[in-house]
């Protein structure tokens, strides 16, 4: 029997084995620092073998760094021994959701995710903190060391509730102010980028602060030919400045391999801003005047004149004519280039022939034109004496390329927030419809996993669940937030909530209800997933003085190393991490010889932590045939249990793969 590695990917040591694929000769032994061989890379011989590829020391190049950067890089592809346990009680649908929503340092939380969604996440959207001076950056002493640092720093008390905030201030008098944000999001963005799919994007938000950095940084973490643009959205004048008012913030848009798109023939299209104010005031305008379509016209062209000019409606008022089709506007006419057809066409009143465009019609013939004015799609002036031109419909061009500049005012967000959760519990949460955009616009599956691992309020939760009320979708969520203190004099902490985890859990359970309540006539609402299974990142379910896989023997193969507060629905999370299961997958849980046996997305992996099980639970399990089956080491009855174990799936299930904890 197998035994479960019991950590996260180790990408240090799968780095050296891919070089001494590649370079077998410059791969060595050494003692590790416990004393036991380990692989190491010669990097003398290394450097032989690229000779001619290596920089010479001394020699200048383009580069971009800071201090600590190699230690934040070995923080990246250093494994983590955490795990994640799961919560019912705080979920919602726990059994049928598909949601995750889930509780820790993102860091860890990154890492243990890493082997099960490796290359699965379609997006990433994170709005990390911007170090302004007045926010915070995550304390990653404790990522290198969690129980030692949660054991010297006083983070939990006896009882294990949270005493301090794991996150620290980061003031601009602070000599390492950029130091320490870049240390930050470095090793987050590593990890992430393992996550994404090969067509997958990233989006991440941020201000001037860190903006060139950030650039540099993921220009490095995600390849400079897969840098798609920087957003620019224009949220609101501010006027809290002596010299300029800042009004914006950036988004920054990578993704994964741009010749993936490319090679897919990926284009991405969005709905044209303020279209749907258009169609609202279209709307009004054909209640009051009807078939007038002179009067309609002339009133959509005042609606356009009352914007303000930041309005996004505004960029589209050249469609200002209203016929019985719809809204349109009057395009060239004319051949492309000039030397196009000229023959008369005739004004439908006055029966005159019409001023020909100098380059001539667009229509090769005259039979064609004839047709497409039969069709009512030629707009002809009031006479005879201007040129006619095409209906272009706004209904057949709602859609564009995307502009990496758009205007949302940034209060409104927090406005909607505050009546969703009757209290100002969050300041400056993202928008959630700019959110649904950038979903709307990158993802063509509507399957697609969607990360936040800064994920705050819980507003890309909010906006995947709108997006697949509207259109149908089956989008998956994974927040990922640290439960951060609330400040005890802020309406947050006054409104019940005690950390920010709190207040993103809420508004999901809000945010779903109000979506189903507004879409309650809709079609296969009932099936729209507004759960989410909540999951919280612990240290490992074994005993300290666990041995590690390249320790363990047979010896030891049936011993107790469970540590006694923790269920068997938490052994089963972290068997799924361990074999590549979605923490989303279905599982059932079934009687058999007296026992709880687990059973996730069908017989895929059967589990059983139980104590006493016997040879006939044994047997009726591999009679099942399970790909993966699973028991801790203190499961078996008795000696006959052991000796018989293998030999029992030998008969029934050969193929199955049967793990220990």
């Amino acid at each position: 029997m197998v035994k479960l590695k019991m950590q996260s990917h180790d990408v240090t040591g799968s780095n050296i084995n891919k070089i001494a694929r590649l370079f077998p000769n410059c791969v060595t032994e050494r003692l590790g620092k416990n004393g036991k061989p380990e692989l190491a890379i010669d990097f003398e011989k290394l450097e032989a073998e690229l000779s001619n590829d290596i920089l010479a020391e001394g020699e200048e190049r383009y580069q971009f760094t800071w201090p600590d950067k190699r230690a934040a890089n070995r923080l990246a592809n250093t494994p983590t021994t955490m795990t994640l346990r799961p919560c019912r009680e705080e979920s919602v649908d726990f059994d049928n959701t598909q949601n995750l929503y889930i509780e820790g340092d993102n860091l860890d939380v990154l890492k243990v995710l890493r082997e099960t969604y490796l290359g699965k996440v379609k997006m990433i959207y994170i709005d990390p903190p911007y170090n302004t001076g007045n926010d915070f950056v995550y304390n990653d002493e404790f990522a290198q060391g969690k129980s030692e640092f949660e054991q010297n720093s006083g983070l939990f008390d006896e009882e294990g509730n949270q005493t301090i905030d794991p996150m620290l201030r980061n003031t601009e008098s602070n000599g390492r102010f950029h130091t320490d944000w870049l240390n930050m999001i470095y090793p987050r963005l590593k990890v992430a980028r393992d996550l994404l799919a090969e067509d997958g994007v990233i989006f991440i938000s941020i201000d001037d602060n860190e903006q060139g950095n950030l650039k540099k940084l993921c220009d490095e973490v995600f390849g400079e030919d897969n840098f798609i643009a920087s957003l620019i959205w224009a949220a609101g004048r501010k006027n809290d400045s002596k010299y300029i008012s800042v009004s914006h913030e950036y988004m920054l848009c990578y993704v994964k391999s741009i010749s993936t798109l490319i090679d897919s023939k990926v284009l991405w299209r969005e709905r044209k801003q303020g279209i749907e104010d258009i169609y609202a005031a279209y709307e009004k305008i054909k209640k009051q005047y009807g078939t007038d379509y002179k009067a309609a016209t002339a009133a959509l062209k005042e609606w356009y004149k009352g914007l303000p000019d930041t309005h996004a409606a505004k960029n589209h008022s050249h469609y200002s004519c209203i016929d019985a089709k719809g809204i349109y506007f009057p395009s060239d006419i004319s051949w492309p280039g000039g030397g196009g057809p000229k023959y008369e066409v005739l004004h439908p009143v006055t029966k005159k022939p019409v001023r020909v465009p100098n380059r001539g019609w667009v229509y090769p013939t005259k039979e064609r034109m004839d047709e497409v004015i039969a069709l009512g799609l030629v707009h002809f002036g009031e006479d005879e004496t201007s040129v006619p031109c095409k209906k272009t419909y706004l209904v057949d061009g709602e859609y564009t390329t995307p502009y990496s500049v758009f205007y949302k005012d940034g209060r409104a967000s927090t406005k909607r927030l505050r009546t969703l959760m009757e209290a100002m519990v969050f300041q400056n949460p993202k928008d959630e419809t700019i959110i649904k955009s950038l979903l709307e616009f990158t993802l063509t599956n509507k399957d697609s996993i969607i990360l936040d691992f800064f994920s705050g309020s819980a507003t890309t939760a909010h906006a995947v669940m709108q997006l697949n009320a509207e259109d149908g979708g089956n989008r998956k969520f994974i927040m990922v937030q640290l439960p951060e203190l609330t400040d005890e004099k802020s309406e947050a902490y006054k409104a019940g909530y005690k950390n920010i985890c709190e207040i993103g859990k809420e508004r999901i359970r809000r945010a779903g209800k109000k979506i189903r309540e507004e879409n309650a006539d809709k079609e296969g609402i009932d099936k729209l997933d507004t759960g989410f299974r909540v999951l919280k990142l612990d240290s490992g379910n074994m005993e300290d003085v666990y041995y590690t896989p390249q320790e363990f023997d047979g010896q030891s193969l049936f011993n107790e190393n469970v540590k006694p507060d923790r269920s068997s629905e938490d052994l089963l999370f972290q068997v799924m991490l361990d074999l590549g299961i979605e923490l989303s997958a279905k599982i059932e849980t079934r009687q058999m010889a007296g026992k709880n046996v687990h059973f996730v997305d069908g017989n895929y992996l059967i589990a059983c932590f139980d104590k006493d099980v016997n040879e006939s639970a044994i047997t009726e399990i591999a009679r099942l045939k399970p790909v993966y089956f699973v028991m801790r080491d203190a499961s078996a009855a008795n000696d006959n249990v052991i000796d018989n174990f293998e030999q029992i799936f030998r008969h029934y299930s050969p193929d199955t793969n049967c793990r220990i904890l």
